[in-house]
C-alpha cells in the first residue's frame, strides 16, 4: 500500500469529522432538516397507535361499547397510513439533497485533483484516488441521504418514546432502562474497534482499484511476458485481504446486532413480570400495560436500527477522512496575487541558479539540479543531453511550473514564472512528452486540447490548425482511421502504437502555437526515416519558436542551433554540437552513449 495514501487519519471525533461535509450541503440541509421534521411526523403516527391502543383497551374493550370499538379500530387505521404516507414523503424529501451533495463533492474532489502539483500524483496510487472519488464519495451520500436524517430521526423518536413510557409506569420505564445498560456498553467498544476495520477495509479497496488499474493498462506487457496469471494472483491477494476485512465487519455488525436485538427484548421480558405485578396491584391499567409494550414495540425498530446507523456514521467518518486527505493537501503551485504581464513576447528562457529537490528528498542529499543556468534565445532551439537521470525531464517541467524551483528562478521573456498567471504560462508554453498520454476522446479534440481559443471560433479555422499540426507532426495517418479526425481514440490511446501516439502529441503541442515548445524526447519511438520527415517539418516551426529539445539519439541533437550538456546537476557545457565534441570530453562521452536506432520496431511506429 502506499505510505502517502495509507497515511494515518487523524484523530477525530465522529461527530467533528463528519460536520466537515456540511460547507458542501449548502442549501440542501434545509431539505435534510425537512426530512428529519418529516421522519419524526411519521415516528410521532407510529407512537400515537399505543396511545389509542390504549384508550381502546380501557375503554370500548372495558365497557363492552361495540360502536366506539370501531372508531378506534379506524383510528388505528389511519395512523397507520399517515405514517406510511410520511416515510415515503421523507425518502423522497431526502434523495435529491443526498445526490447534489455529492456531486458537489466529487467535483470539489476532481477540480482539487487538477491543480495540486505534480509531486503530489508522484507519489498516490491512481486506484487510492479513484476509491476516495467514488466508493467515498458514495458512502457520504448515503450517509447524509439516510443515515444521518434517520440517526437524528430515530435518536429523537427513542427520547420521546421513553418519557411516554415514563408517563405511564416511571418503575418499568426504569426496568426497561436498566436492563439496556449493556446495549451502550457493547455498543460502545463496537465503535472504537469498527472504526478501525472501517478505515483499514476502505483501504485496501483502494488497493485493489489500484491493481485492476494497473493490470488493465499494462495488459500488453503481462500478455507478452505471460505473466497474467501472476497479475491475477496479486489481484486476488488483496482482494481476498479486502474480503476478509469485510467480513470481519459483518462479524462486529453482526454482533452488535444480537445485542441490540436481545437486550431490549430481555428487557422486555423483564418489564412484563414486573408489569403483571405492578397491574395485579392496581397500579397499572390493563390498557396502560398494553399500550407500555406496544411502545416498545415500536421503539424496537429505532434501537435496532442504531447498530446499522452506527456503522455507517463510523464509515462515512472514515471515507470522509480519506476524502480530507486529499482535500486538505496544499497546492504551492498557485496564482500571484498580482499577475505580471511581460512587456515582450519573445520567448526568452532563462535559468538563473535554478535548484531542486524532490519533497522527502534526505538530508545531506545534492539537489536534483543544482545550480543550472542556461539561457535560451527568442527562437532558439537548445538540445539538452546527459546521463540517465541527470535531471533532464524534471528541468523541462519547470518552465511550466510543473513543479517549483527549490531555488533560484526561471524567466519568460524577463518575468519570473511564479510571477505569470498560471493559465497564461501554460498558454505560452507547451510540452510533448516521451510517454505521450491521450484521452478517450476524437482525435480532433486531442490535437486541439490546448486551443482554448478555438471553442467558439468557425470550423474553418479550427481544422485548418488541425490539418497543419497533423502534417509537420506526420501523423497524417489518422485519415485513415474509421473515422477520420472524429475517430474516438481508446483510453490512453491503446489502440495506436508508440510511435502513433508520439506523433499526435507531438501534433498537440504544435498546435497550441507556444512561443515556447518543451519537448522531452518525443521523438523517441519514430523509425529514422519518419523522424527525419518530422524533423525537417519541426525546422519550418522552430524557426520562430524557442525550444527546449530533450535529445536521447544524435539526430535530435543535430535538430538544435546549440547543445547544452547537464552533468552532476548543473549545465557543464553549452554550445553547437561540432564545438563541444572538439571541446567536451563529457560530452563525448554522452554522445557516443546515445541510442541510434528508435526504440520501438519501425512496424510498431508506422
Amino acid at each position: 500500500m502506499n505510505t502517502e495514501s495509507a497515511a494515518p487519519e487523524k484523530n477525530t471525533g465522529v461527530i467533528r469529522s463528519l460536520a466537515r461535509i456540511m460547507p458542501y450541503a449548502g442549501p440542501d440541509m434545509k431539505r435534510l432538516i425537512l426530512g428529519m421534521g418529516i421522519a419524526l411526523i411519521s415516528s410521532g403516527f407510529a407512537l400515537g397507535i399505543p396511545l389509542a391502543l390504549e384508550q381502546l383497551v380501557d375503554g370500548p374493550l372495558k365497557n363492552g361499547n361495540p360502536a366506539d370499538i370501531w372508531w378506534a379500530v379506524g383510528l388505528v387505521a389511519v395512523l397507520g397510513l399517515m405514517e406510511a404516507l410520511f416515510i415515503y414523503l421523507r425518502r423522497v424529501t431526502v434523495l435529491t439533497p443526498g445526490t447534489r451533495i455529492d456531486s458537489r463533492l466529487r467535483n470539489a474532489i476532481y477540480d482539487h485533483l487538477q491543480n495540486l502539483p505534480i509531486a503530489f500524483h508522484d507519489k498516490w496510487q491512481s486506484g487510492q484516488l479513484l476509491s476516495r472519488a467514488n466508493s467515498d464519495v458514495s458512502l457520504m451520500r448515503r450517509w447524509m441521504s439516510f443515515g444521518f436524517v434517520l440517526l437524528v430521526s430515530n435518536a429523537i423518536t427513542i427520547v420521546f418514546g421513553v418519557v411516554i413510557l415514563f408517563t405511564w409506569s416511571p418503575l418499568l420505564a426504569l426496568v426497561f432502562l436498566v436492563c439496556s445498560i449493556p446495549m451502550f456498553v457493547f455498543g460502545s467498544r463496537f465503535r472504537s474497534r469498527y472504526t478501525g476495520l472501517s478505515r483499514a477495509a476502505q483501504d485496501q479497496w483502494g488497493d485493489v482499484a489500484t491493481s485492476v488499474e494497473e493490470s488493465v493498462h499494462g495488459i500488453r506487457v503481462l500478455r507478452s511476458f505471460g505473466r497474467g496469471s501472476d497479475a491475477l494472483s496479486s489481484f486476488a491477494d488483496r482482494a481476498a485481504t479486502g474480503r476478509q476485512l469485510e467480513v470481519v465487519k459483518g462479524n462486529a455488525k453482526a454482533t452488535l446486532g444480537f445485542w441490540l436485538v436481545w437486550v431490549p427484548d430481555f428487557a422486555l421480558a423483564i418489564c412484563l413480570l414486573t408489569g403483571v405485578w405492578l397491574a395485579s396491584e392496581g397500579d397499572l391499567t390493563t390498557g396502560q400495560f398494553f399500550a407500555f409494550f406496544a411502545t416498545a414495540a415500536v421503539l424496537a425498530g429505532p434501537i435496532e436500527s442504531i447498530g446499522y446507523l452506527m456503522a455507517l456514521a463510523l464509515e462515512a467518518h472514515s471515507g470522509l477522512n480519506r476524502i480530507f486527505e486529499v482535500l486538505d493537501r496544499r497546492n504551492d503551485i498557485v496564482n500571484p496575487d498580482n499577475p505580471v504581464t511581460p512587456a515582450d513576447t519573445g520567448g526568452s528562457l532563462i535559468f538563473e541558479d535554478v535548484h531542486f529537490r524532490h519533497e522527502g528528498t534526505p538530508a545531506g542529499t545534492p539537489d536534483l539540479l543544482n545550480g543550472v543556468t542556461l539561457e535560451i534565445r527568442p527562437g532558439e532551439t537548445m538540445a539538452l543531453v546527459g546521463s540517465t537521470g541527470c535531471g533532464k525531464t524534471t528541468l523541462t517541467a519547470l518552465p511550466a511550473r510543473l513543479y517549483d524551483v527549490t531555488a533560484g528562478r526561471i524567466l519568460l521573456d524577463g518575468v519570473d514564472v511564479r510571477s505569470l498567471d498560471l493559465t497564461t504560462l501554460r498558454t505560452r508554453i507547451a510540452m510533448a512528452f516521451e510517454d505521450a498520454t491521450l484521452f478517450s476522446d476524437t482525435v480532433r479534440n486531442n490535437v486541439l486540447l490546448g486551443r482554448h481559443d478555438l471553442r467558439d471560433a468557425p470550423d474553418e479555422q479550427a481544422t485548418a490548425v488541425l490539418e497543419q499540426a497533423l502534417d509537420i507532426a506526420e501523423a497524417n495517418f489518422v485519415y485513415t482511421l474509421p473515422h477520420g479526425v472524429d475517430t474516438i481514440i481508446g483510453e490512453q490511446g491503446q489502440s495506436l502504437s508508440g510511435g502513433q501516439r508520439q506523433r499526435l502529441a507531438l501534433a498537440r503541442a504544435i498546435a497550441a502555437a507556444p512561443e515556447v515548445l518543451v519537448l522531452d524526447d518525443p521523438l523517441s519511438a519514430l523509425d529514422v526515416e519518419t523522424e527525419a520527415r518530422v524533423e525537417a517539418a519541426l525546422r519550418r516551426v522552430l524557426k520562430t519558436t524557442t525550444a527546449l529539445v530533450v535529445a536521447h539519439r544524435p539526430s535530435t541533437v543535430m535538430l538544435a542551433d546549440r547543445v547544452a550538456l547537464l552533468d552532476k546537476g548543473r549545465i557543464a557545457a553549452v554550445g553547437t554540437h561540432a564545438e563541444l565534441l572538439a571541446s567536451s570530453d563529457a560530452y563525448r562521452h554522452v554522445i557516443s552513449s546515445l541510442d541510434d536506432e528508435p526504440r520501438e520496431l519501425p512496424e510498431d511506429s508506422a
